[in-house]
This record gives structure tokens, sequence and C-alpha cells, in this order.
């Protein structure tokens, strides 16, 4: 059986080559090096959300690129081409910047950067910190993503079914595409939702890393 240590409800193994125990914020969560069972979860949860991100967060160009030509053709009197007119270009400019934000803010609640307000909250115990979490997503963030989620799908399929288009009658087609984003905004907020939740249950039973703890309750924790 390997040598191991307890510190802080965590299992520390040794070095086999130096003999020395690594440092409490670079742990596992688990016995044999392996992660400990929610934060393997949590881990799986949070690449689906980086990896929709990392793919919508390129309409960030789309988008300077569409304002950059919009700017220039209209101000120079320069033909636009690709069959495009000043309604579908703007509206364009709509589409790709919802596609940045849909699909972008799960992932930004993951890395902790909405704002918080913590007027109370950071003069509480760690321990105390995690269950307000845990209450948050169990009471507000997780049904209230879920239920909207369910809600919009009717919005969407009412949108496809229309074939709906542009109010504009010269704007682009198929609306019912970017429409489709809301729900799945609210997907991924509830894939973050339940991530925080089992990474918050994780701190609250002591098996968070140190060095995770900041990046899951944001602030200066």
């Amino acid at each position: 059986m390997r040598p191991e240590t307890i510190i802080s409800g965590r299992n520390l193994q040794f070095d086999k080559t130096s003999g020395q125990e690594p440092q409490a914020g670079s742990v596992t969560a688990d016995l044999g090096g392996t992660m400990h069972p929610l934060l393997r979860t949590s881990t799986m949860l949070d690449t689906i959300i980086d990896r929709v991100a990392m793919v919508f967060v390129w309409s960030s160009i789309l988008l300077m690129l569409a304002v950059i030509y919009d700017v220039i053709t209209r101000y120079f009197g320069l033909p636009r081409g690709f069959g495009l007119n000043a309604t579908k270009l703007q509206e364009s400019e709509y589409w790709f910047h919802t596609l940045l934000f849909s699909f972008t803010l799960a992932w930004a609640y993951r890395r902790q950067a909405h704002v918080r307000i913590d007027l109370i909250r950071d003069r509480l115990p760690l321990k105390v910190k995690f269950l307000i979490e845990i209450l948050g997503c169990l009471l507000f963030l997780i049904p209230y993503a879920v239920i909207t989620f369910y809600f919009t799908l009717d919005y969407v399929e009412h949108s496809f079914a229309q074939q709906e288009v542009s109010k504009s009658g010269v704007g682009l087609p198929h609306t019912w595409i970017i429409k489709s984003t809301i729900p799945l905004m609210f997907l991924l907020l509830a894939i973050a939702g339940v991530s925080q939740l089992l990474k918050s249950v994780a701190g609250f039973i002591g098996v968070l890393p140190d060095n995770q703890v900041t990046s899951t309750l944001g602030g200066d924790n």
C-alpha cells in the first residue's frame, strides 16, 4: 500500500522519489491520484462549455468585419456585393452578436466573469460560502435555466413552422436559426450551473483542491 496522509479532509500522496508531500493546493481529491467523481463530472461538463465557446468566440471576428464592411460601404458609397443590402448587413451584425453572447454566457459564468456583489458573503466562513453557492444553484440558477429552456423551445418551433423571416421584407431569411440560440443558451447555462453545483458540493465536503476555490467562488477566496 502506498503511503499517504490526510490533510484538511484531502488525500495527499507522497512523492516516491523525494519522499516529500505535495502542497495542499496541488492535491487530487481521491486516492491513487485520481479525481473525485464530483470533480470528474464537473470537468467533463466544463469541457463541453469551453469547446462550444471556443467555436463561437470567432463570431466576434465576423462581427467586427461585418461592422467595418458596413461602415466603409455606407460612408464611401461603395457597392456591397455578395447579394447584401444595408438591412441584411446590419441584421448580420445582430446575428453575430447573438451567437457570441449566447454561446459564451455559460463560459463566462464558469470563469467567474460575471459581476458579483458580495457585501455579506465575503465575511462568512468558507464552508458557508459553498453552502450559499449550492443553494443558489439548486433554488435559482438551474431551475430558471431549465424552465426557460423548456418554454423557449415552443418559441423556436413556432418560428420554424412559420418559416419566419426578417420583419423587413429585404432582411435575412430563416429567423428561426438565430432564435434557436435562445434555448441553447439556457441549456448551456444549466450545464454550467450543474458543474458549479458539483464543485460547490466538493468544496463543502472538503474534497475541492485549494487551487480551485477561487475559480469556484470568485472574488479573493
